[in-house]
């Protein structure tokens, strides 16, 4: 054991018995009316744009339950902190929330690159960590026994259904060719190297396979990569800005894919006022729809409109459903503190299926969701899910309007 670990273990027990928390005992973050709840998330630097809808879909979670009559008849209370979407800054966020704060239960942050570091030290603590925003294939590759994502889909799979589509298309329509760049991120990566391997296994050619840093805000030399290729398939493994940027740097070459493939930021409320008319046909895996048909959501969607008077998107969506897991976890076992409390929680979801937001929610023992994403696509300027088929609310437009 590292001298590092063995100290933040006798910080721990330190406070437990300061604190007096036990399975069945008030919360040690709090006090016996309040539960609290421990987060730490990018409200600044390269993921400050998802991360505050993740912030959204906490707060909305909080207010719901709360106005609910609490957890366990004790209301919810959040601190929030932000990580500036720096790893070492998650790290210390929550061990100052565990050690110091004595968080009751804690919430992950958004960004594989941040869940991983953020769950090491949850796993330490012996604490649940359900996250939103970490699908990438290495968050379930660290043996992680504490870690549950609440979405439907691993990153590598999040465009199954639009790959599907395209290598059913007749041999004259199919696309020949494809341009594929992702930022240097865990997920967007490897959502976008599962389109290339997959439409490469399938006989398209991949022209184009560029990898860029985080903060990267040029891309003027990348698109002039892509531009003269004239790949039929553009696909980004994007954040936000990143994303806008390469679509409007790639419009200015008058590049016109027949398909436009981005992560995250089409789901963005922000995207089509960054780009207007020109998010004409670009396509999108997501995890949730405002209008879907399934339990607790149309109360959600109210809720959050009533705050923040407009739907919601998958990060919200995301965080929400993360405190329905927990919620769930915790209203089943009884409890909700640091301590034998918190293997119970995560014994209870190894085997259970709870509904959320996003959809019924079960997973395998590293954590992965037994689900899969559907696609949207931006069309007379709103975003309409198109596949899967039983799930659509449009027809997928191929090839895409000119942008």
């Amino acid at each position: 054991m590292t001298v590092r670990k063995s100290l933040k273990i006798a910080a721990v027990a330190s406070a437990l018995m300061l604190g007096a928390v036990g399975c069945g005992a008030g919360g040690g973050g709090a006090d016996d009316d309040t539960i609290l709840v421990g987060i730490s998330i990018p409200l600044t630097g390269d993921f400050a744009e998802p991360g505050k809808g993740v912030e959204r879909g906490y707060q909305v979670w909080a207010d719901t339950v709360n106005a609910g009559g609490g957890l366990l008849g004790r209301q919810v209370k959040l601190k929030i902190l932000d990580d500036k979407s720096q790893a070492e800054a998650v790290v210390a966020d929550y061990e100052a929330l565990i050690a110091q704060d004595q968080a009751d239960l804690i919430f992950g942050p958004y960004s594989s690159r941040l869940v991983i570091p953020a769950a090491r030290v949850a796993q330490e603590y012996g604490m649940l960590f359900v996250e939103p925003a970490g699908n990438a294939a290495e968050v379930f590759e660290q043996g992680f026994d504490n870690l549950f994502y609440s979405g439907p889909a691993v990153a590598d799979n999040s465009f199954d259904f639009l790959v599907d589509y395209i290598l059913a298309m007749p041999e004259d329509q199919r696309p020949k060719t494809a341009a594929v760049a992702t930022m240097d991120d865990p997920f967007p990566k490897a959502t976008a190297h599962g389109v290339r391997d997959r439409l490469a296994a399938g006989g398209i050619k991949i022209v184009v396979d560029e990898e860029y840093p985080p903060n990267q805000i040029d891309f003027s030399t990348l698109a002039a990569k892509i531009a003269p290729t004239r790949a039929d398939v553009v696909i980004g493994g994007a954040a936000y800005q990143d994303a806008v940027n390469l679509i409007i740097a790639l419009q200015q070459l008058d590049y016109q894919p027949k398909i436009a493939g981005f992560t995250t930021a089409p789901t963005h409320p922000e995207f089509a006022s960054a780009l207007g008319a020109r998010t004409a046909g670009i396509l999108a895996p997501t995890s949730y729809s405002a209008d879907a048909n399934v339990p607790t959501n149309a109360e959600f969607v109210a809720a959050y409109e009533a705050k923040y008077n407009h739907k919601p998107n998958e990060d919200e969506a995301a965080a929400f459903a993360t405190g329905q897991v927990v919620q769930a976890a915790v209203e089943n076992v009884g409890c909700a503190e640091q301590g034998e409390c918190q293997q119970q929680l995560i014994d209870y979801l190894r085997t259970a299926e709870v509904p959320t937001v996003v959809g019924p929610l079960a997973w395998d023992e590293d954590g992965r969701p037994k689900g899969a994403s559907m696609v949207l696509q931006w069309q007379d300027g709103e975003a309409k899910i198109v596949l899967p088929e039983a799930a659509a609310e449009s027809e997928i437009i191929v090839p895409k309007p000119g942008w």
